[in-house]
């Protein structure tokens, strides 16, 4: 039983003859046509402002016609119910394994974010760790909770708590801000189940339990080297608690009270315990990873098949949603009716997210079948770069030009997808090639980038300042991530 996120490509083709615009000829025009809809790419979602799904859309379309690809190949055709289309395909064949685990992930954050998991495990944590370790406690907190949550809902949970801490010590907030920006930016980029990571090993047919495994080995020292900065930058920039965003979290903390409370949602008297927090953030990851490696500790016998079954990413998720639904609601007083409000209000922002996800998967499909992407990786072939690297600096690039590091992501996967399916690669180093990419995504973060000013906002850092302190920190990430994962292709 395999798990892996496999991904619909269209059939080979023969040679285009029949395109609307056969504009190019032979591999250096392949390569126009290429660089020409990354240009176009870039410009449309940078100049034009045109949403990432419509611009990603738009440009698969338009490489996929100039590349000879004809309209029926693109789009299919009515006449003809057995015709390939690629952008059905290309779309279809991410989504319908990516979609499943973003969703389910996602109602997953939403029960711990609602039910004060996140408030838990912070305040815990800092317990444990004392006032002279609270940088690392918040660090550690961000890593973990940004497990099952997005990058922006974990700062909008978590930013009343930095608030306090820095408050109650009278330093700069960036001593506190900075290691739980760190931990929640490595999850989000490395670790299943957030979009990058999960539609770069649909594109790239990787096991989700390699991608976790890789993820938490090169995620951990990136945090580390990024703690040590916020250390070091902490002490040497000092900024003040943003009263006014003080005021306005509490504010926000009431209205979500008055909102739970409007949804049936009865605050418990007795605080959560940390284990079931740290319990239900762990399970899924466990099962899968338990999964993933059951083909190398075990014969093909019944329990191997039982481990798989319950470790495949959509039972084990699914798992984890109904303890989370069970412990963290119905055991302390939700009803039915406030759960199902909880969890589909979560849904609400996936939208977005899942369409520039299968918008990339077209963009993949379009390459493969037009013959681009063989193009490119006979050329960066003949560069002599390793594909990791190649990897990393096109996902770099990607990300300082347009700011979104899904996009970079999914848009990386789908150019070097052709370079390793040629060569006998194993699981392990596809899984570091993935890394790479998510470690190039998220470089030097600046004012393309939305993170960006919801740093600045939430905790109150002038534009100058937060060049010097979040950009710079999202660098430290990424040098570390993309260092460990340099190393450790070396050897798999």
């Amino acid at each position: 039983m395999s798990h892996s996120l496999a991904v619909s490509a269209p059939a080979e083709t023969p040679p285009h003859t029949g395109g609307l615009l056969l504009l190019v000829d032979g591999t250096a025009g392949l390569l126009l046509t290429a660089a020409l809809g990354i240009a176009l790419l870039l410009f449309l979602i940078i100049r034009v402002r045109l949403q990432p799904f419509v611009a990603l859309l738009a440009v698969s379309i338009a490489v996929g016609l100039a590349a000879g690809l004809s309209v029926t190949e693109l789009f299919g055709t009515v006449q003809k119910s057995d015709a390939v289309s690629t952008i059905e395909s290309g779309m279809g064949g991410i989504l319908g394994h990516v979609a499943i685990i973003i969703g389910l992930g996602t109602m997953l954050g939403a029960i711990l974010e609602v039910s004060g998991g996140a408030e838990v495990l912070a305040r815990r944590l800092l317990g444990m760790f004392g006032e002279r370790r609270a940088p690392l406690a918040m660090g550690l907190t961000g890593l973990i909770f940004g497990i099952p949550v997005f990058f922006d809902v974990g700062i909008f949970v978590l930013a009343p708590i930095v608030y306090a801490a820095a408050k109650r010590s009278g330093k700069s907030i960036l001593l506190y801000c900075l290691p739980l920006l760190a931990g929640l930016s490595v999850t989000h980029a490395f670790l299943p189940p957030h979009p990058g990571p999960v539609a770069a090993a649909g594109l790239l047919h990787v096991d989700l339990g390699w991608v976790i495994l890789m993820g938490v080995v090169c995620g951990l020292p990136a945090v580390v080297a990024a703690w040590a900065y916020s250390a070091w930058i902490g002490r040497r920039i000092f900024v003040a608690v943003p009263q006014d965003m003080v005021e306005a979290a509490e504010e926000a903390k009431q209205a979500v009270v008055d909102e739970q409370r409007a949804a049936g949602v009865a605050p418990s008297e007795h605080p959560l315990p940390l284990g079931t927090v740290l319990g239900i953030i762990g399970t899924p990851l466990v099962l899968i990873l338990a999964a993933t490696f059951s083909s190398i500790a075990l014969a093909p016998s019944t329990l191997r098949s039982v481990v798989e079954f319950f470790g495949n990413p959509f039972v084990a998720l699914t798992i984890a949603l109904f303890c989370a639904y069970y412990l963290l609601g119905i055991r302390r007083g939700w009803s039915r009716k406030s759960l199902e409000t909880v969890s589909t209000a979560s849904l609400k922002p996936v939208g977005n997210i899942l369409l520039v996800v299968g918008a990339g998967g077209v963009f993949g499909a379009v390459l493969k079948g037009s013959g681009v992407a063989q193009a490119l990786s006979d050329t960066f072939n003949g560069v002599g770069l390793p594909v990791i690297v190649l990897a990393y600096l096109i996902s770099v690039v990607l990300r300082v030009a347009q700011g979104s590091a899904t996009v970079a992501i999914v848009t990386t996967a789908g150019i070097v997808a052709p370079l390793l399916s040629e060569g006998d690669h194993s699981q392990a180093f596809v899984a570091l090639v993935i890394m790479a990419i998510s470690a190039g995504s998220i470089f030097a973060s600046h004012v393309n980038d939305g993170g960006f000013w919801m740093v600045a906002k939430y905790f109150g850092i002038s534009e100058r300042d937060t060049l010097k302190t979040w950009t710079v920190l999202e660098s430290v990430l990424l040098v570390a991530g993309f260092a460990v994962a340099a190393v450790l292709s070396l050897f798999v």
